[in-house]
């Protein structure tokens, strides 16, 4: 949600930002602009794509810039609302991303001394106060605590950057809860809202703590606490390269992440078990705490909270423990029932969702133990947690989560094995045996990369349909709404998943003449009494009319005659098919949704990729 960058050095601002707003267009937007600073401040934003402010970009000189995308909260999106926001008095600008929730009080000061906002946004009043700040009172004249001064009066989560005329050689910014990082070149400084935005220029960068600010000249960078007091920034090298960010020859994102799905399972398991044992990364949680624990709470959002559902059969099969699986904005409103006992496994690609960052905080007043699950090295919810298993997915551009999925699927079912292996609920050797099943996986995601293909050709013959339903029993009722989701992203069509055992308690009514259903069926060599109940489900779904498009297990004949279309995944454990059966419907989700209109499928309408505000 939103992107940030800012430069000091001796490129030109202008382009830098540009190409860097363009990185991470994959966090969702609805305008954007960049200001440069020059002794003086030059401004240009639009609403829309990013090509609306290619148009009316002109000569703009400068070494000092701050750039902006904006995911509308405050104020509708249009020229007026797009950042940069710029002061009263023309000579200071910044850029917001987050909610100052004090705005309204604010602005009401702000028009009561006479000042004219230009805006509907929240964050406008950030550029108002520094120019007041500056030009009066007792931080007058002094850039860095009159920035520090209006810090101190906002509340909320924000990420700001300020820059002023009379200072063209230093921008200062800040972070509350969203996410900023800073780049370190030689010679140039970078911030950026991730590290997409200057990765092509260097690979060292500084994570800043909560309510941290950091000064940036192009000689290097000073990172301060809101009271103005030295801080440290925690330096790291980036461990992905300019490659990564782009599509690789693919015609899209979405398509490239598809495909790199067998490297990202495969990184994920990579160092987690040797000499017979299991290991997370990072970890405050000692065995005997892993070993008292007796129930477990999952909280995430979307994707995650898919993956976060197949953590919970993993884990209460192998563990015996109840499991509850919570989406993380209503987790902390509920007032869930918590003590030291309780492990709350928290999921987050980008380590900064709003809402299960707050969810790990209010764990953590309740006495919780809390275990993060998240692709962002260094981001808060790590952080914040007792330990962290990292995904290992690489950079997740394509706002619909394919590889980051697979990978917090496989890094969840790494943690229920450190707590079977913890609690002594499965012996050493069924746990070498799991793995064993765990790591034969990325091979059949890459034997599984050639349905791609047959997906297509269902998605042609299919059309731009109105809507679709997914079915699914046991680990296969997440895959289904996973399926779901993607659809719903991508195409912008109704699509519900369901458990298929729910069909006859309601669902049913809505099958007629050509729906396309999705059934993911589970494998016949696992419970047959599942099996045979979701043949019978197909059966009644095709007695009706529904086109029955059946994923379903290598060899599986049982299915054969009731599929309208038939895509066979790989035989494996059914505790790892969601690992499989995944991957066909990312495919047709993106196939579909150019047969309904949508070609850029990596940046659907109103989304972001990460949501950084509740």
């Amino acid at each position: 949600m939103c992107g940030i960058v800012g430069y000091v050095g001796e490129r030109q601002g202008l382009s830098l930002a540009l190409e860097a707003l363009r990185r991470m267009e994959y966090r969702g937007y609805d305008s954007s602009g960049i200001a440069v600073n020059n002794g003086g401040i030059s401004v240009v934003k639009k609403a829309g794509k990013l090509a609306n402010l290619e148009a009316v970009l002109g000569d703009m000189p400068g070494t000092t810039a701050i750039g902006h995308t904006r995911w509308a909260t405050h104020g509708r999106p249009t020229d007026e609302n797009a950042h940069p926001h710029v002061s009263f008095d023309g000579r200071a600008a910044i850029v917001h991303n987050g909610i100052i929730e004090n705005f309204a009080p604010l602005r009401q000061e702000l028009v009561d001394a006479g000042i004219t906002l230009n805006s509907d946004t929240d964050s406008e009043v950030a550029a108002h106060l520094l120019a007041r700040a500056y030009n009066e009172g007792e931080t007058a004249g002094d850039f860095r605590a009159s920035a520090l001064a209006v810090l101190g009066r906002l509340e909320g989560a924000f990420t700001l950057l300020f820059t002023h005329a009379d200072h063209p050689d230093q921008i200062i910014a800040a972070r509350r809860s969203t996410p900023l990082i800073v780049g370190v070149g030689e010679g140039e400084m970078f911030l950026g809202s991730d590290v997409a935005a200057f990765i092509e220029y260097t690979k060292n960068a500084v994570e800043l703590d909560q309510d941290n600010v950091v000064v940036i000249t192009r000689d290097g960078y000073e990172v301060l606490n809101f009271d103005g007091t030295a801080a440290e920034g925690r330096p790291f090298t980036i461990d992905w390269d300019l490659a990564a960010a782009e599509k690789g020859g693919f015609d899209s994102f979405m398509m490239k992440e598809i495909h790199e799905q067998p490297a990202a399972v495969r990184d994920t398991l990579g160092g987690h078990f040797h000499d017979g044992r299991v290991f997370l990364d990072e970890s405050d949680i000692s065995e005997t705490d892993l070993k008292s624990i007796n129930q477990v709470f999952v909280v995430a959002c979307g994707s995650a909270y898919h993956s976060g559902l197949l953590a919970k059969y993993a884990i209460e099969h192998w563990v015996r423990i109840p499991v509850q699986i919570e989406v993380a904005s209503e987790f902390r409103y509920r007032d869930p029932v918590l003590d030291e006992r309780t492990l709350v496994l928290a999921i987050s690609q980008s380590g900064e969702t709003a809402d299960t960052l707050e969810a790990v905080r209010h764990a953590k007043t309740q006495g919780a133990k809390v275990l993060a699950v998240c692709n962002t090295n260094g981001s808060q919810i790590p952080r914040e947690s007792d330990a962290v298993l990292y995904t290992h997915a690489g950079p997740e551009i394509g706002v619909a989560s394919t590889k980051a999925f697979l990978a917090q699927v496989a890094a969840n079912y790494i943690v229920g094995l450190a707590l079977a292996q913890a609690k002594g609920t499965k012996y050493p050797d069924e746990i070498a045996e799991i793995w064993a099943s765990l790591e034969e996986i990325p091979a059949k995601i890459e034997e599984l990369l050639d349905v791609r293909e047959q997906m297509a050709g269902i998605a042609d013959e299919l059309g731009a349909v109105q809507t679709m339903l997914f079915l699914g029993r046991g680990v296969g009722f997440p895959v289904a709404l996973e399926g779901a989701l993607k659809l719903k992203e991508l195409a912008y069509i109704h699509a519900e998943g369901f458990p298929a055992g729910e069909l006859k308690h309601g669902p049913i009514a809505l099958i007629e003449d050509d729906l396309p259903v999705v059934v993911v069926v589970p494998s016949p060599r696992g419970v047959k009494l599942l099996h045979s109940k979701i043949v019978s489900n197909i059966q009644e779904i095709r007695a009706r009319g529904a086109q029955t498009i059946v994923i379903a297990e290598e060899g599986d004949e049982a299915v054969r005659e009731f599929a309208n279309y038939l895509i066979e995944i790989p035989a494996t454990s059914s505790i790892m098919q969601p690992l499989l059966a995944t991957v066909p419907l990312q495919f047709l989700a993106a196939d579909i949704a150019r047969e309904c209109g949508n070609e850029d499928i990596d940046k659907p309408r109103n989304l972001a990729k990460s949501v950084t505000v509740e």
